[in-house]
């Protein structure tokens, strides 16, 4: 399972650990991905996504996934987000 983000693309980023003595080591930093269920009101049903906390945020401060999907860059969503956002659309074509 990749260390990535499926809405935002957030990924591993490197740095240094720095000690007192100023020494130097390299390090990663990872991002904070969790294993959430979001329900999506257009399909009926909920999806399972591993997303990082900021995304879970931006999706409630967009209003839902829908909403966040709608929005997002292509570039950016993971392949499998990228299948649910078509799916959204072509509901959302269905139902106007």
């Amino acid at each position: 399972m990749s260390r990535r983000c499926e809405l935002t693309g957030k990924g591993p980023m490197s740095g240094f650990n720095s000690s007192h003595a100023n020494n130097k080591t390299k390090r990663r930093y990872l991002p904070n991905l969790q294993d959430v269920t979001l329900q999506s009101e257009i399909l009926n049903r909920g999806i399972k996504l591993r997303i990082s906390a900021a995304a879970l945020r931006s999706v409630d401060h967009r209003g839902g996934l829908d909403a966040f999907l709608a929005k997002a860059k292509d570039e950016e969503l993971s392949a499998n987000a990228l299948k649910l956002k078509k799916e959204i659309s072509k509901a959302q074509a269905a139902a106007a």
